[in-house]
């Protein structure tokens, strides 16, 4: 199925969502028998969760809707908007948030808040979908229906830019149609401007781990004050800690169809562990390709680079040298790892750009 550019595939039929659904009516339904409490739905996605829940939860019961928002086609904003306020009969009340999925918890936060000053007598958390691997843990969930892996999903109330939320069944997002690169190329080989390219063409975000390391590090994120811990102290950053900087890079871009890694791995260890990351997130490298270029072609564009960008290792034919020696006493055993793979290409990096640019394309479409 598709729905604008993307393409869906089944998840779970309309019989496991039934079921889902009376799993929670009826563990609420043990808990709550005996009051009135007020069931709060969460507009737009919740609204068929909320009217199959009220016709298997069979008690005395009142309901309520708030409507916030924090997504935006398959992306989540960060930004919480309330655009549909509270009931104002909560007070003393135990009142029960109906969510149809809890994933980062964002929204969730902001409920929380909605209520704080409330005064109501119980506060409970009920959500038909949850993504446990991705909640921040900050709340406890006391109902949910299913738990579910990090997959973007549409169907049953969920959208995918407000298509889909009709439909009976849900569709998770078809990762098979990703394209997941590791870019090499020694300093100058033109990684960055063909990664460009690359990422224009085929829809894919391009992570340069250096850049991810500078704004982890700029912003003061707890990631980035953990790496400028190592840092500090001339210690090797963690490959987890890396790893982990990936993983909110790659979770930020759920609307990708695909990721080029640029600068990780640079070990057969941290290609070890990019695998397993991806494997979690039921992703793989489908291809890893390297740039080639003569060396002297290399030092040539590096020194010239050098007199424009101001960098002193751009303007230092040794220190050129040794960083070129340096890859390739890295990138040797990684070809062997990814050869091993049956995933690793060499492409010629000489010539002009958009030249280039078709021989890197003739690879990723032969995938």
């Amino acid at each position: 199925m598709k729905l604008y550019n993307k393409s869906f595939v089944p998840y779970l039929s309309e019989a496991e969502i039934r079921a889902a659904v009376k799993k929670v009516a009826y563990a609420i339904a043990e808990d709550y028998k005996d009051g009135i409490p007020i069931f709060v739905g969460v507009l737009n996605g919740a609204f068929m969760f909320v009217a199959d829940f009220l016709k298997e939860y069979q008690y005395p019961c009142e309901v309520s809707f708030v409507k916030l928002s924090s997504y935006q086609g398959l992306t989540s904003t960060g930004i919480v908007e309330t655009l549909l306020d509270l009931p104002d009969n909560v007070e003393g009340r135990s009142v029960i948030i109906l969510e149809d999925i809890i994933d980062t918890g964002r929204t969730l936060q902001e409920l929380v808040h909605l209520f704080s000053n409330k005064n109501v007598k119980e506060f409970k958390i009920a959500t038909l979908f949850y993504k446990s691997s991705v909640y921040n843990g900050e709340y406890t969930i006391d109902y949910f229906g299913l738990e579910i892996p990090d997959k973007f999903i549409v169907g049953y109330g969920l959208d995918y830019n407000e298509l889909g939320r009709n439909l009976r069944e849900v569709y998770q997002l078809n990762q098979d149609q990703m394209i997941n690169l590791v870019l090499f190329g020694k300093p100058g080989a033109g990684k960055g401007t063909q990664a460009q390219f690359l990422k224009e063409k085929y829809n894919l975000k391009h992570i340069s781990t250096g850049d991810v390391f500078r704004y982890n590090m700029a912003n003061d994120t707890d990631l980035g004050k953990l790496a400028k811990s190592y840092i500090d102290r001339g210690d090797l950053v963690p490959d987890e800690v890396t790893i982990k900087m990936l993983r909110d890079e790659v979770d930020k871009n759920p609307e990708a169809s695909g990721f080029i890694f640029d600068g990780f791995p640079r070990t057969t260890a941290q290609a070890e562990a990019l695998d397993v990351f991806l494997k979690s997130k039921d992703m793989h490298i489908n291809a890893t390709i390297a740039l080639e270029a003569d060396d002297e072609v290399l030092i040539s564009r590096l020194l010239e680079r050098g007199k424009v960008s101001g960098r002193t290792d751009d303007q230092d034919r040794d220190k050129i040298q040794n960083r070129f020696e340096e890859y390739n006493q890295k990138t040797a055993p990684l070809k062997q790892f990814y050869e091993n793979q049956g995933k690793f290409h060499s492409v010629n990096g000489i010539g002009p750009i958009d030249e280039i640019t078709l021989r890197l394309a003739k690879v990723i479409e032969e995938l």
